[in-house]
Formats: C-alpha cells, structure tokens, sequence
C-alpha cells in the first residue's frame, strides 16, 4: 500500500513537471513575473524590447475619432466625391492632433483611380467589416493602389548635429551608447542612428561573392546597405544617449561603427488611419489560371489596397482586400509606428510568381501587425530590403501558403515574428543568395517566436544571429541555396513562456510606467 501511495505521488510530480510550460534561456521569466535577459554572445547582443512597434511606441490606445463627413454611396464611379470629402476634411484644423472621421455608410463605392489621404488627423472609416458593410472596388483597369497614405518628401538632416558613436561595439537590443560631443541633443530630440555598410563588412558577410547563376545577379555595394534607425532621446547622461527604442542590428567598431544626428521631417503626417472596410478589384474572370483551380492570373486590375508612406503613428484596422494582386497592407520604408490589426487579405489574383501576393509587407520600422490572416498568398508576412527594425508579426495565420514567409531580402534586422502560423508551408530565415537580383542574407537577428509551420529555415549569418524558439515544426539545415550553421534554435516542438514575447514586453514595459 505505501509502495502503491508513492508511485502515485512520483506519478503526480512527474506529470506536474511535464504539465510547466518549457522556456527559453535568452528571455525567461524570473521570479517576479518579469523577463530575465541573457545575451547570446559574449558581445551581449539580446533579443530586443519589441514593446515600443505599434502605434505611438505600443502604448496608446488607437483613438475613435468623430465623424465629420459623412457620404453615402452613389451610382457610378464615387472616386472624386470621396476625395472631396477627405480634402475638406484636411482643410480642417488640427486640434491635439485630430481633424476626423469621414463616414462612408454601407454599401457598394465604385472607385476608378486611386485615394489619397495626405494630412495628419483625418481617418477613412466604414461601417464594420462584412460581406453587406462599406466596400470599395478598385474598377480600374491597370495596377495601382486604391488608398495611399503619406506625406511627402524625407528626414533632413539638421546641420552640425552629426556626431560618432564612441562604443567599440553597440550590441543588438541596446537602447544605451556613447558619442564623441553629446553637445547638440537634448531629451525629446528625433535622431538617426546611422550603421554604415562598409567594405569590410560586406565581404565579412560574402556578399561581394554572391553565386552568379544568372546575368541578373547584383554583388552589394559599399554604401547601398545602410541602415538608420529612427529614434527619440528619453535621456542624456554625459555623453550616453538613451534612446526610446532598441537597436536591431549591432554596431561594431570594425565595420565602421555609427554615427547619430538629429533630423527634422516637416511633411511626414501622423495620426491617420483606415477602419472597417472591405477593398475589392474588379478582375477579367475570362483569365483563369490553368494550373489552379479556382485562380485567376488577371494581372491589370487592384494591386494594393492600402499603403502607408511618409506615415509616423498611423493605423489600419478591420480591413479586409479581396482578388488585389500585391498586399492588403503595404507598409513603405518611409513608414514608422504604424499598426495594423484585425485584418485579412483574401484570394488575391495574380500569376503565382515571383513580386506577387506579399499579403502584408513590412519596409519600415517599429510597425506592427497583429491579428492577421491571409489565403491564398504567398510570402504573407513579410520583410523587404535593409529594414532597420525592429517590428512584430503578432498571432497571425497564413492559410493556402504558396510560399514562405519572412524576411524576403537584403539585410532586413529584428523582426520578431511572435506566434506565426504558416498552414502548409514554411517560414525561413536564411541566405537567399542568387535568388531575384542577389537576395542575398535576407534576414538578421529575427526572432521566431513560438510559431507553427511546414518547416523552417533558421541560418546563422556572419555578425549576427537569428533565433527560433519553441517551434512547431522541422528546422531544414540542408539545401536552400548555401549552407550555413543553424541559428539559436532552441526547445523545438515545445513552446515556451511566455506564450507571447510582445505582448509579456508590453505588460512589462505599462509596468515600469506605472512604478515611475
């Protein structure tokens, strides 16, 4: 009998033991409910504080701004009534940051051209999100976008300002590094971290040496691969500057090191967004795809339903695009701090072939998507060339997956890709090499979080790393187009906690705020 009591005893531990969640030894949370960081090298590169991507560093809460106008819909095409209606509302003063909300009531919006959103405070609203709610259709007959968003022209530098980094090595994830004369700053300050891309470092990564297994190949050049991190100072002490959010992308001495400057973008928008609408493009249904049933390749019709450009603080939320053959969201380079949520992009029609179907495509920098599904794609959630980063994937799911998702090319840094499901086929991080015009390292300390999919990629580029942790799925090590060492993969098949990296880093940061 007490033989029997104590095998039912160790038989409750054991499953208690196997019952607590497994976790990750470069972000565990300790004992008071808070994430303990361990470096990943002896540089002391980390996995960054996503919590500043979002709209307004993460922290505020998506305004609901009133309506100002309001149209119904008309027969024909109602492109110049809706642009009327956006223009007269940017002709309205700005009040702590708001002019309004047009409303467009439910119904069907014929649309021949494109949409232009250009000033701060203005939001393009439906009503709700559904089959029989506010739709707009792209009927023109070429590729195009149906809602950009942006001001225009770029950072300029302000003069005399530009100083060195003095750290001989800023890890990944810092906030915190030195400068030769802080004397130009002051806390509140917009500055560019600027990372060379010098000589010696491309060789050091071989992308001077990329494969030419066609005449479109392209070696990187010196100067063509910088990066320049967008930040606000929050402290100066001395000659160390803090910044309001974490480098994604070391900077080392050797390859040149940084320089900071400040920068003033007079023509940039802020606080504009889109809500509760559905986009639709009108296709040539006579153009079916032969291959797939179901698909059509008409390639002259809607390609993006929404783009954000020379956005800061923007937002797109319960949309859904349906048949466009490019993206749902399309988030520039220009773009920073723009959240997108509560979104899908639907049955795009396109040849399924290379620069098509990039459901929600990432250029910028602290941006994050989150609650977002995909069908029909192909890389769905996606990061195009030399992004600075960092931004989050967050709890999204790509079904009918044509292709991969993940950093697509060219040095994009610090994604964090945080429970990502890709249905019947892989998410990757890897030398892409020869692939487009030179692809080459696509990706750099990205972080895959706790993710599901086919199989995985996971490469472990020179000066950097990229990390998989808890993931569902094979990590591929042979093939591809170059072998490479495996990255940090680490508890696979067993997800960690906490279950979200993001969303564990927001409550942490509210917590911090709270305290002070």
């Amino acid at each position: 009998m007490i033989c029997r009591i104590a095998s039912l005893i160790l038989f409750a531990v054991s499953l208690g033991r196997a019952a607590e969640p497994a976790s990750s030894k470069l972000a565990k949370v300790g004992e008071n409910g808070r994430l303990v960081y361990t470096p990943w090298n002896q540089q002391g590169d980390r996995i960054p504080d996503f919590s500043t991507c979002g709209y307004k560093g993460g922290l505020v809460a998506i305004p609901d701004m009133p309506v100002r106008r309001t149209l119904k819909p008309a027969d024909g095409d109602n492109r110049e009534r809706i642009q009327l209606a956006l223009d007269e509302l940017a002709a309205l003063p700005l009040k702590d940051g708001v002019r309004g909300a047009l409303l467009l009531k439910r119904g069907r919006y014929p649309v021949e051209g494109q949409l232009y959103m250009r000033a701060s405070g203005v939001v393009l609203r439906g009503e709700d999100d559904g089959e029989e709610d506010t739709v707009l259709i792209a009927t023109q007959r070429k590729q195009h976008t149906l809602i950009k968003i942006g001001g225009t022209g770029r950072p300029k530098e302000v003069a005399g300002t530009r100083t060195k980094v003095t750290d001989t090595y800023v890890p990944v994830g810092a906030v915190k590094l030195r400068v030769e004369n802080p004397a130009p700053f002051s806390v509140g300050d917009l500055v560019i971290v600027h990372r060379p891309s010098t000589k010696e470092w491309i060789t050091e990564i071989a992308m001077d040496r990329i494969k030419e297994r066609h005449k479109k190949v392209r070696q990187w050049k010196p100067g063509s691969y910088d990066l320049r991190f967008q930040r606000i100072i929050v402290a100066i002490r001395g000659k160390e500057l803090e910044l309001d959010a974490p480098l994604a992308c070391s900077l080392d001495g050797t390859f040149g090191g940084g320089t900071v400057y400040r920068y003033t973008w007079d023509e940039r928008i802020e606080n504009v967004g889109v809500e509760n609408l559905r986009g639709e493009s009108e296709f040539d249904h006579a153009k079916a795809d032969g291959k797939r049933k179901g698909e059509y390749v008409d390639e002259n019709h809607g390609w993006n339903f929404l783009s954000f450009g020379v956005v800061r603080d923007g937002w797109a939320r319960q949309v859904t695009s349906r048949y466009f053959g490019y993206s749902c969201v399309a988030i520039s380079s220009p773009a920073s701090r723009i959240t997108v949520q509560n979104s899908a992009c639907l049955d795009p029609v396109s040849k399924v072939s290379g620069g098509r179907r990039y459901s929600f495509a990432i250029s910028g920098q602290l941006n994050l998507v989150r609650d977002c599904r995909t069908r029909g794609g192909r890389h769905d959630f996606v990061m195009h060339a030399r992004v600075p980063g960092p931004n989050v994937f967050l709890d999204c799911v790509a079904e009918k997956a044509y292709s991969d998702s993940g950093p697509h090319h060219r040095w994009a840094t610090g994604t964090l890709y945080d429970n990502v499901v890709v249905k019947g086929n892989s998410l990757n991080v890897q030398d892409r090499q020869w692939s487009g015009t030179g692809h080459g390292w696509a990706g750099a300390n990205m972080v895959f979080w706790n993710c599901t999919a086919r199989s995985f990629r996971c490469q472990k580029p020179p000066t950097a790393q990229n990390l998989g942790v808890g993931c569902e799925g094979p990590l591929i090590t042979k093939g591809g187009a170059k072998q490479h060492p495996a990255g940090w993969w680490e508890s696979p098949g067993k997800p960690v906690a906490p279950r979200s990296l993001y969303l564990q880093q927001v409550a942490e940061r509210q917590a911090r705020m709270k305290e002070r």
